[in-house]
């Protein structure tokens, strides 16, 4: 939340309730003229492969699973791709 946001509150906190409801339809009519432009929506496909072989080829239930039970298959997959590099 911004400096400038937060001081408008503190200010609000201030303001009889007819005073408050009087900024609320200020902004209400204001933003009702600004055009808000929404994120584009991403396709889940776009991140297929982003990061591949996070988990050395361990299937994403088991390795919640194991971290759940306390074993550390993280740590397996590290070894596992130091043997890899040598």
């Amino acid at each position: 939340m911004s400096k400038e946001l937060n001081e408008v509150k503190e200010l609000a906190k201030q303001l009889t309730p007819e005073e408050q409801l009087q900024l609320i339809a200020y902004l209400t009519q204001r933003l009702q003229r600004c055009e808000i432009k929404r994120k584009p929506s991403r396709n889940l496909m776009e991140f297929a492969g982003i990061a591949p072989n996070l988990m050395g080829g361990m299937d994403a239930q088991e390795y919640v699973t194991r971290i759940r039970r306390g074993e550390f298959p993280d740590l397996e997959i590290a070894e596992k791709q130091l043997g890899k590099e040598e």
